[in-house]
C-alpha cells in the first residue's frame, strides 16, 4: 500500500502588525496612564483607554468629514 502523503502548510505572514499594534498599545497605556492621577483605578481606565484609543479616532475621524 502507498502512504498518501498529503500535507497542509499554513503560512501566518500578520507578524509585523503585531508588533506595529503591540507597540501602539504600549504607547497608548504609558500615554493614559502617565496622564491619570496615579490611582489603582486610574491606572486601569489608562489600560483600558489605550485598548480602545482606535475607536475614538475613527470616529471623531469620520465625524469630522461629515457635515
Amino acid at each position: 500500500m502507498a502512504a498518501d502523503s498529503r500535507s497542509v502548510r499554513v503560512v501566518e505572514s500578520s507578524g509585523p502588525w503585531v508588533v506595529f499594534f503591540l507597540l501602539a498599545y504600549i504607547g497608548a497605556a504609558i500615554y493614559f496612564i502617565s496622564n491619570s492621577d496615579g490611582s489603582f483605578w486610574g491606572v486601569i481606565l489608562g489600560l483600558l483607554q489605550a485598548m480602545v484609543w482606535p475607536v475614538y479616532l475613527v470616529y471623531f475621524g469620520l465625524d469630522a468629514l461629515l457635515p
